[in-house]
């Protein structure tokens, strides 16, 4: 059996609100707010996942424990960013899985002197390269003392 997936806007404003234990007002404030803001159906009503609702569930705890709103919101914010880098790593994961099994025995990242990437066999060599490439930083570093 498959998982639900954790972003999908399944709930509605009174659902989400009893399974994160806040009154529907609350909920709607958070989304003005930018807090926690949910999906939109066609007709504009909102649909939490249950992403949203672990979200609601941890500005409640923030809120009580003193924490003020603006800094809930860089910290579900910091979240989010965390959460969207987790899901990216593991596609590239699966991508490079997916390419190691599509092509065994070969090099998964090598670079031509153009920056192009090039596939070799294992023991391949590679080509040297004739073309001179000069260095320059895009900041100039200060001299050195």
């Amino acid at each position: 059996m498959d998982e639900i997936d954790e972003d999908a806007p399944i709930f509605a404003i009174a659902v989400a609100a009893e399974l994160s234990g806040m009154h529907p007002q609350t909920l709607r404030q958070y989304d003005r707010l930018g807090l926690v803001v949910p999906a939109r159906t066609r007709g504009g009503s909102r649909r939490y996942s249950t992403r949203h609702v672990e979200q609601l569930r941890e500005v409640a705890k923030l809120s009580s424990e003193g924490v003020s709103l603006p800094a809930i919101a860089r910290l579900l914010l910091l979240e989010e960013q965390v959460h969207d880098l987790t899901r990216r790593v593991r596609d590239l994961e699966q991508q490079l899985q997916a390419e190691r099994q599509a092509r065994p025995g070969s090099r998964v990242f090598a670079a031509g002197v153009s920056g192009s990437v090039i596939t070799l066999r294992a023991g391949a060599r590679v080509p040297r390269a004739t073309d001179v490439v000069l260095y320059r930083p895009r900041h100039p570093q200060p001299p050195a003392d």
